[in-house]
């Protein structure tokens, strides 16, 4: 037992004493590798310098590869040159349609325009029968409206508006004017009756502005005392600021007849004013009396 037992335990201190006996030789091959480059570097130390080419020595024949690189090395060192920007030429159609319009343009502008024409406007409507009979009477009845003839004018507006009620547009208008013909008829009830009375009346219109109601009042007024020359030349002034001339100097004319001291009046009355111009006004107020 005893031999058993001994020739075991030296088999397991052989075999690890062999065991660390590999693992020492591994870690020293681990070591000496990095100590195999100073070698080569010794190695290459070693050799002699190379030998130099002489001048007799044929050039070798370049490779294709050798050429090419050659080339681009030379172009990499040089510097790139900037392109020139190239002039780019019209090209046929963009020309030719630059021409065509402007052959087009001067055409059309030796070429007359072309007259628009016009529609011609539809010929005017004709009035009925009844229409111009009913203006007629209508044109009557305004005269006497403005003589100041109102009840005349009242009865010839009424009768048109018994006829020719269906003429619309002229018995609108022939009732407007029977409404003030009839409002005038009222405020002549109103007015006073003789003659002075309405000459003050007149020269308070005359002085508002008023100058149709004076009008109005100074013929009232002739009509009482048809030699009044006050009246005669109130109504001349009246009719000066309506603008009828003629009739305005047909009433100073008889004022004056009547009373000559008047021209000295009208010599600087502004209500005269419109007839200043005129040469009959000159003679009838600058004039000596004959």
């Amino acid at each position: 037992m005893s031999s058993s037992l001994t020739k075991g335990l030296r088999r397991s201190t052989t075999r690890s004493a062999a065991k660390r006996a590999s693992a020492k030789t591994a870690k020293r091959a681990v070591k000496a590798k990095p100590a195999s480059k100073p070698k080569a570097k010794r190695a290459t130390a070693a050799k002699g310098p190379a030998r130099k080419t002489s001048p007799k020595a044929r050039p070798t024949k370049k490779t294709a590869s050798s050429k090419y690189t050659s080339k681009s090395k030379k172009a990499a060192s040089k510097p790139a040159k900037k392109a020139a920007p190239k002039k780019t030429a019209p090209k046929k159609a963009a020309v030719s349609r630059v021409k065509k319009t402007q052959k087009v343009a001067a055409v059309r502008a030796v070429r007359p325009l072309p007259r628009t024409v016009q529609p011609t406007p539809p010929p005017p409507r004709q009035p009925t029968q009844d229409e111009s009979a009913a203006l007629v009477a209508f044109e009557r009845a305004h005269k006497e409206f403005v003589r100041g003839r109102f009840a005349e004018s009242r009865n010839q507006f009424r009768i048109l508006l018994d006829k020719y009620s269906q003429v619309s547009e002229v018995a609108a208008r022939a009732r407007t004017y029977l409404a003030i013909s009839e409002s005038r008829l009222r405020t002549e009830s109103m007015l006073p009756k003789d003659a002075d009375s309405l000459y003050d009346r007149g020269v308070i219109e005359l002085n508002r502005g008023e100058y149709v109601a004076a009008q109005e009042m100074f013929e009232r007024a002739l009509k009482r005392e048809p030699e009044a020359a006050h009246i005669h030349y109130g109504l001349a002034a009246t009719r000066a600021r309506l603008g009828s001339i003629d009739l305005a100097l047909e009433s100073l004319q008889r004022a004056v007849d009547l009373q000559p001291n008047l021209r000295l009046r009208a010599q600087h009355d502004h209500d005269l004013n419109p007839l200043r111009n005129d040469p009959d006004f000159d003679r009838l107020v600058f004039s000596n009396p004959s």
